[in-house]
């Protein structure tokens, strides 16, 4: 999700400050919000968001083609 369209500018580390990595819904005191699931439930997930914040499908598509190269799914 590009953070300049999340509502918080990003999710939050662990001592409160903003991280400039993920959004808030991913990443909140430090942590994933929903550390088990799959990259492919993640992509699924942030399109969902995307289509909400009325992003066109194929762009919102387009986002979600980067999220295996984060490095949360380097592992």
């Amino acid at each position: 999700m590009p953070l300049k369209k999340d509502p918080n500018q990003g999710g939050t580390n662990a001592d409160g400050s903003k991280n400039e990595k993920y959004c808030s819904y991913c990443y909140e005191n430090g942590e994933f919000t929903q550390p088990d699931w799959t990259v492919v439930q993640m992509q699924s997930f942030v399109k969902g968001k995307l289509k909400e914040m009325k992003f066109p499908g194929f762009i919102a598509g387009f986002f979600t083609k980067g999220i295996p190269k984060l490095e949360r799914w380097k592992n």
